[in-house]
């Protein structure tokens, strides 16, 4: 079988597969047996998206791929898992009416439907299912825009699949009713209650019950010692660390700092690994020491005061017992990082203490009054040789960014004078955005020259996907881990931090980048 492999930017490959069982074949062998600095592997409903540690082990393994043959997956037992939905959505009717149905007659087609788990995706608990029995398989197509919120509990169909969202997140689905039933419990095994392999069975009731927690989150809380007390909390202070790699089969996606190279710079100049957990901001903070100890700040450029005084950017800092640390509202960029010398400790969820805005893993965002705490870690040598790495500028009153994106996977589904203007054009980015990903907007709408709905697979931090609407969606950090529109290209990964420093209003420009 000749594969087709694109690049996803230039550390990802998405891997074309005819049917849903040999992406599962694909997926089970990827996952045993990785290829060389594989970092994650993604299943969807006609593709394995494959991330590395860099662009040289992406391209040695599109040589790798075109030989690889896994065995056949391995199936467990399933289980049977009843769903209660209240009927409820309001994409019920005028679906029904759309596929020349009654109400009644796509509810009955819902219940009485056997569903088999395919594959996780998009969020922790958000499990693609299909019809047991293919004859029974309906097309539903997407929303033209997707919405910004679709709420917890929704149950919701979009091409061949059905799913219930686990918590409030965006989402292009038709929806068609609620639940309450627990889809994800990071304490057990699985965590997510529903796993590829087992059957579903959407059972239609005229109420539910008051348990409305849909994903049950447990976080690990080690031991800490006060270090500041957070006065004023801004518009948004969140613990951050590099994320939870390698979980894109929960539906969870990495997450961690925003602006990776500012939030290495910070911990790098007061001494801390890498990943140490530290402060991200918007808005500006204010706090006040409780003990003796060093912080450094980057990222937007802003007025720093410890104590009253002024200190720059991404320069370690002594901070004395007592004093008052203001961090202001940034004049150019977004998010600020406050590292702490030692790092900071907060509560844990798989591993990471990384606050993701879609899913709810990790920490709560931080409120004015709360305590921050600090590692009982040696620190390593600071380092006071660095830059503060912003990369946006003004033009005039305009904050103004550019980055570099690879052409791809999915710029087939546009005419060449599509992907030209897609490249010609200044975006704005609106204030709908947030660390899940930039929405954009321009005069003139990105046209698909391809009809249909494309099947929802692997997304990455910097895929740009363009939904029927023409108006791009540039994933973050806290991106979903599957979507179901087209990719026309995806911002290379050291471009973007330039994208999580762009506010409301700020102008973004494409770059093509040549590998």
């Amino acid at each position: 079988m000749t594969l087709s492999i694109k690049r996803v930017g230039t550390r990802g490959l998405i891997v074309d597969l005819p049917d849903l069982a040999t992406v599962m074949n694909y997926y089970a062998a990827l996952t045993a047996s990785p290829l060389d600095h594989q970092t994650d592997v993604v299943a969807a409903a006609r593709t394995v998206l494959l991330t590395f540690d860099s662009p040289t082990a992406t391209t040695k393994a599109i040589d790798t791929l075109q030989t690889y043959s896994p065995a056949a997956a391995k199936h467990t037992e399933p289980r049977d898992i009843a769903i209660d939905v209240l009927y409820n959505g309001e994409d019920l009717a005028p679906l029904a009416e759309s596929l020349g149905m009654a109400t009644h007659e796509l509810i009955d087609w819902h219940t009485s439907t056997t569903w088999v788990a395919a594959f996780g995706g998009f969020a922790p608990g958000f499990t693609y299912c299909v019809p047991e029995d293919a004859t029974r398989a309906l097309s539903i197509p997407r929303r033209d825009t997707p919405r910004t919120a679709v709420p917890a509990g929704a149950v919701a169909l979009a091409g061949e699949f059905s799913a219930v969202y686990p918590r409030t997140s965006p989402g292009g689905w038709q929806l068609i009713g609620t639940t309450n039933t627990p889809m994800w419990d990071s304490t057990a095994t699985p965590p997510a209650l529903v796993a590829p392999g087992d059957r579903v069975h959407y059972r239609a009731v005229d109420t539910l019950n008051d348990d409305t927690t849909l994903a049950r989150h447990h976080l690990a809380t080690p031991p800490r010692r006060p270090v500041f007390t957070l006065d004023d909390a801004g518009l948004q202070t969140l613990y951050q660390d590099l994320g939870r790699q390698g979980n894109g089969n929960l539906g969870v996606t990495t997450s961690g700092s925003a602006d990776r190279a500012s939030a290495r710079t910070a911990n790098a100049a007061v001494g801390n690994k890498r990943n140490a957990t530290l402060l991200e901001n918007i808005g500006g903070l204010t706090m006040t020491a409780l003990t003796e100890t060093v912080i450094c700040v980057t990222g937007a450029d802003t007025d720093v005061t410890v104590g009253g005084r002024p200190v720059p950017l991404a320069t370690p800092t002594i901070v004395p017992a007592g004093a008052e640390v203001v961090v202001k509202q940034a004049r150019l960029g977004f998010r600020t990082y406050i590292a702490v010398r030692g790092g900071l400790i907060a509560d844990t969820e798989l591993n990471s203490a990384a606050t993701d805005m879609l899913s709810g893993l990790g920490p709560k965002p931080l409120q004015s009054g709360d305590q921050i705490a600090m590692s009982l870690a040696k620190p390593q040598s600071a380092n006071s040789l660095l830059t503060n790495p912003l990369r946006v500028e003004r033009d005039g009153a305009d904050v103004v960014g550019t980055v570099r994106c690879v052409l791809g996977p999915r710029d087939d589904w546009f005419s060449n004078d599509a992907v030209e203007r897609f490249f010609n054009t200044t975006f704005t980015v609106t204030a709908d955005s947030n660390r899940v990903g930039l929405r954009l907007e321009s005069d003139v709408p990105l046209t698909r020259e391809r009809e249909g709905e494309l099947p929802s697979e692997g997304m990455v931090a910097g895929s740009i996907q363009i939904p029927p609407s023409g108006q791009p969606v540039l994933f973050l950090r806290d991106h979903a881990v599957t979507g179901g529109y087209p990719v026309m290209a995806t911002v290379i990964n050291e471009d973007v931090d330039i994208a999580a420093q762009l506010p409301p209003g700020a102008k973004l420009r494409f770059e093509r980048f040549s590998l």
